[in-house]
């Protein structure tokens, strides 16, 4: 029985192809919306939690509160050296690196950019590259006797400049030249990957910054509760500044910490997209509900003669609504399709024009599936109060009707 009602109902929707098509444009806009932003949101959470898995759960990070622009621009609190040496003491650690982070000319082959530089002590390389994933395209890293001497991201391999600069070619960073020894792999910051990598001692005497800190990565030992290394390192800091709870300046972010505060921000942008493809959703389920009137009132004849030779009040519900159901489900499987196209565009345009492997997109099945599924009973819903008002109507009235 159930499928004659999809064969009537599919029969119906042929019929009226124009009005059908006109029909589904709301719910085939909404789908695809939808189908889009939450494909986006699952392949930014998988990216950025791939990130903290190369991370590692033992590492965290100290950094001043309240800095004023990006590290290095200057702020009223600075983390020091003096910071470093207390935190080395702290029951616990295994290792401890940081950088320092400023802005500076570069030039390269009588062109010239303005960009970051950061700069880091050559001892802790190893750590350095172990929490910020890093890895070769050209060239070597940094070693501790270097002098001089510089890595650089990947966009210098490719565009920042019109010659592209390769190991062992020199740039001049605020008036003096320094080699490049290494080109790293993308990472996927456009940020990140235009960095200059330089020594800590070659950073201080360029830019003379005796002993601040921008940003301090901490390693635990294994075996240790991050959570309580971190709360020992709080005190210890706090202790050594000055401070209390109330007064602190500065941040410890663990791992979790990091995770949350990304999912956070995360699910306030996706909510509020969502609400704005909600507003296309009503727009569509109130295009059914308007095509399922006018439908009940242009077959009220044909609804006459079908309950004049036996049909049901409930076979024409059914059958009215698996039409608006159907409606619904085209719409759906068309803002799908769009959507796994706008999907896959702005993956390519975020790669190849900003840079960044981080807006990825995902079509896991069980999204394609719940769109669907949505659709359906959208278009159902839309189509219901119609279809009641179709079943209701009386074979004599079918007479009177013109």
């Amino acid at each position: 029985m159930i499928q004659d009602y999809f064969k009537l109902a599919l029969g119906n929707l042929r019929k009226r192809k124009l009005r059908s098509s006109l029909t589904i444009v709301g719910i085939f806009i909404a789908i695809a919306t939808i189908f889009v932003l939450i494909s986006l949101s699952l392949g930014l959470d998988a990216a950025v939690k791939e990130q903290f898995k190369q991370l590692g759960s033992d590492k965290f990070f100290i950094m001043p509160r309240g800095q004023a622009g990006a590290p290095g621009s200057g702020g009223a609190v600075e983390l020091t050296t003096k910071d470093i040496n207390i935190i080395k003491k702290v029951n616990g650690i295994k290792g401890v690196t940081y950088d320092i982070v400023g802005n500076a000319k570069i030039e390269f082959n009588d062109e010239s950019k303005y960009f970051m530089i950061a700069g880091f002590p050559l001892d802790t390389v190893d750590l350095l590259v172990e929490s910020g994933g890093y890895k070769i395209d050209e060239g070597r890293f940094l070693k501790k006797t270097d002098v001089g001497k510089v890595m650089l991201g990947s966009r210098y391999k490719e565009n920042f400049f019109k010659k592209p600069v390769g190991a062992g070619d020199k740039i001049i960073v605020n008036g003096k030249k320094f080699k490049v020894v290494g080109i790293l792999k993308s990472i996927g910051s456009p940020t990140d990957d235009a960095l200059v990598y330089m020594s800590e001692d070659d950073f201080r005497n360029l830019f003379n910054v005796p002993d601040r800190v921008d940003q301090i990565i901490i390693q635990i030992k294994p075996g240790e509760d991050i959570e309580k290394v971190a709360d020992n390192t709080k005190r210890k800091l706090l202790n050594l500044r000055g401070l209390t709870e109330k007064t602190r300046d500065f941040e410890i972010l663990t791992p979790e910490e990091l995770l949350n505060s990304f999912a956070n921000v995360l699910n306030i942008i996706t909510a509020f997209l969502l609400g704005v493809a909600g507003i296309s959703l009503l727009v569509g389920a109130v295009g059914i509900a308007n095509t399922m009137y006018t439908s009940v009132l242009e077959r009220t004849k044909e609804i006459g003669v079908m309950k004049s030779i036996g049909a049901k009040n409930s076979d024409i519900l059914w059958i009215f609504v698996i039409e608006s159901g159907l409606l619904g489900l085209v719409g759906g499987i068309l803002g799908i399709l769009l959507g796994m196209g706008i999907g896959k565009l702005i993956e390519y345009i975020a790669v190849k024009q900003l840079g960044t492997n981080l807006l990825q997109v995902v079509f896991p099945w069980y999204l394609i599936v719940g769109c669907l599924l949505f659709a359906f009973l959208i278009g159902s819903f839309s189509g219901f109060f119609p279809s009641r008002q179709a079943s209701k109507i009386k074979p004599a009235d079918t007479l009177r009707y013109e």
